[in-house]
């Protein structure tokens, strides 16, 4: 199971990946990062993901999950974040915000920042939510 550093060494792979960070929606900080920045500090762009993380999150338009969901979840014994993840479609690009599951009550999520011409979005939330599945917060 990788750690926070190879699973955003992971996420740069990607076709196009231009840069990535885990971050804590809660206070906004990067908890790490690879590759750059879409306004050149990482730490401005933790920041700014992370309002729009909080607001899917916690906003019940997009928070609340349909009745039948939640009748499924609750069978399920589901628990995790009720947002999987957010999508941001620039006209360079795209940033992928997807949450991580943790076993203590976390808030951090994955940003995934890719070049419009180069990525694949299908392929880049399929390889997020496995990289999330596996990520071991040490």
């Amino acid at each position: 199971m990788p750690g926070i550093d190879e699973c955003l060494l992971e996420a740069m792979t990607l076709p196009g990946a231009r840069g990535a960070a885990l971050v804590d929606w809660s206070s906004g900080l990067a908890l790490g990062t690879a590759g750059e920045s879409p306004v050149g500090d990482h730490e401005t762009t933790a920041a700014e993901t992370a309002e729009l993380a909080r607001a899917a999150a916690e906003y019940e338009s997009f928070a609340q999950p349909a009745p039948s969901a939640m009748v499924q979840a609750a069978a399920l014994g589901a628990d995790g974040p009720p947002v999987e993840d957010v999508i941001v479609t620039t006209r360079a690009g795209y940033h992928v915000i997807r949450f991580v599951e943790t076993s203590f009550d976390s808030s951090v999520f994955l940003h995934l920042w890719l070049d419009r011409t180069e990525g694949n979005l299908a392929l880049a939330r399929h390889r997020l939510r496995a990289l999330a599945e596996g990520l071991v917060l040490r």
